[in-house]
């Protein structure tokens, strides 16, 4: 039998919110926070096989079903951020659990550094606050980020054809997924458009950071936060490669086979990652 999914519009004060809701009314709070360029979907797998939790996966603004932000408007990671909060109070939420993967365990993370009386649990899939370049760089890099921006007005969406072209777009996309993981992200991506399809997607999620985090400030976020905290780190992943960072990590690590999406993949990687966090949550 499919599980029960409730679909969910959250209308808070600067913009709307798209979510899927999963378990128990009574279960433990959690906010789910997908990768980016994904939506609500990615834990289509995962969150029917998480016991005794109350699971909120948003569509990030710009993704999804979700709004995107007013024209002029930005996504940097203080104000994804501002949005999860804005959620839990909506919901009347004063503490609550985050799972995040890619861009929303980095979004977990800046959530419990900079307000760790909120977050009770973090549990991460294959994402951490990373260090984006030398301090010296901020100039060129927020050049190139303005001018990105001035170029956007005069770029258009990509239309594909057939719903079948679109999903092979995304099954090759900058981090590749299975068909089936591609499949499930088009129900919620995509949309029809004359001449075929296009991704929901905000274009300005592609453009370059204006600003980015020197590795002192992100280690900063990480020795605030004072919840249990579980990093599954994908065999095949993003993060592999990064031992001397993972190793600066005061965080439980599990590393799992598969790749970046291994909890979206198919049913296999998914029920490893459950196995993982059912008894990370479960654990008193």
């Amino acid at each position: 039998m499919s599980p029960v999914v409730e679909e969910i519009r959250l209308s808070l004060p600067h913009i709307e919110l798209a979510a899927h809701i999963f378990g128990p009314e009574e279960g433990l709070p959690v906010i789910a926070l997908h990768g980016w360029l994904d939506n609500a979907n990615s834990f289509a797998r995962l969150a029917p096989k998480l016991s005794g939790l109350r699971i909120v996966a948003l569509d990030f603004a710009g993704h999804g079903h979700s709004d995107h932000r007013p024209r002029g408007a930005g996504y940097a990671l203080a104000d994804y951020a501002f949005d999860v909060l804005c959620v839990a109070e909506q919901l009347g939420w004063e503490r609550f659990a985050l799972l995040g993967h890619s861009l929303g365990a980095i979004v977990s993370m800046i959530i419990a550094g900079s307000c760790p009386e909120r977050v009770t649990q973090l549990a991460l899939i294959d994402g951490i606050i990373l260090r984006s370049g030398p301090e010296n760089d901020a100039a060129t890099n927020m050049g190139k980020a303005l001018q990105a921006q001035l170029a956007l007005a005069h770029k258009r969406k990509t239309v594909h054809p057939t719903l079948d072209r679109a999903i092979q777009a995304r099954m090759k996309g900058l981090v590749a997924v299975s068909r089936e993981a591609a499949e499930l992200l088009a129900q919620r991506g995509l949309m029809p458009v004359p001449g075929g399809y296009s991704w929901r997607s905000d274009s300005r999620l592609t453009l370059p950071s204006p600003l980015r985090l020197s590795d002192t400030q992100a280690m900063s976020f990480v020795r605030q936060i004072s919840c249990p905290t579980t990093l599954v780190v994908a065999e095949e992943g993003m993060l592999a490669s990064h031992p001397q960072l993972l190793d600066r990590l005061p965080f439980t690590l599990k590393r799992l086979a598969g790749g970046h999406h291994l909890h979206l993949n198919d049913e296999a990687g998914a029920a490893l990652v459950a196995d993982c966090f059912n008894r990370f949550f479960a654990a008193p």
